[in-house]
């Protein structure tokens, strides 16, 4: 049986999680007080407690939220063309900055980039083997995926550190030009 979150503490998660995106964005997990969390997320600490056993707990929780949707988001397009995943996931970073902007900071862990930048390896491979019909050990699929999506995600980070100053547009023709350079030679190698 699904135990439904009653939307107050649901509100509440949302608030702390924010506040805690918000202070990555500035400085290092470790020198981040419970107090400052509190303080952003207009709660007392009692409350903050009530949620979390501390800073690592709620960042962990927030970790697994965002990896959840992200990958939800990913599992939606796995079988549609890589232009329909590229123009959702931009909307969703355009509804979430505060998260990738997060994620993104020089101040955070790198975990969370880092399994998203393997989330979107993932999704780009298994399009690419589809397309080419490869294996998903193709050597050669493994590393231009690679260079495609750490490419791709390079360029989502440069747009969210430099506060999303080039238009969304940009960002996707930027990425649709680069990508038809790789798939030109992705589709080379196996023509």
């Amino acid at each position: 049986m699904n135990k439904k979150i009653d939307p107050r503490t649901q509100k509440t998660r949302k608030s702390l999680q924010d506040a805690l995106s918000v202070l990555l964005a500035e400085k290092a997990l470790r020198k981040i007080t419970v107090q400052e969390v509190a303080d952003i997320a207009h709660v007392n600490r009692v409350t903050f407690y009530k949620h979390n056993r501390d800073i690592y707990d709620l960042y962990e929780q927030m970790e697994k939220d965002v990896l959840a949707e992200l990958g939800m988001l990913i599992l939606d397009y796995q079988n549609k063309i890589k232009p329909d995943f590229c123009y959702a996931l931009i909307d969703y970073i355009e509804k979430n900055p505060k998260i990738f902007k997060m994620i993104f900071s020089p101040h955070n862990t790198g975990e969370m980039r880092d399994k998203f930048c393997k989330m979107v390896e993932g999704l780009f491979r298994l399009m690419q083997t589809e397309k080419n019909n490869t294996q998903l050990n193709d050597v050669k699929i493994d590393y231009y995926t690679t260079y495609q999506s750490k490419a791709f995600v390079a360029l989502l980070e440069k747009w969210v550190q430099e506060d999303f100053v080039q238009s969304r547009d940009f960002i996707i023709k930027t990425a649709a030009e680069f990508d038809t350079h790789t798939e030109e030679l992705i589709a080379n190698l196996y023509s």
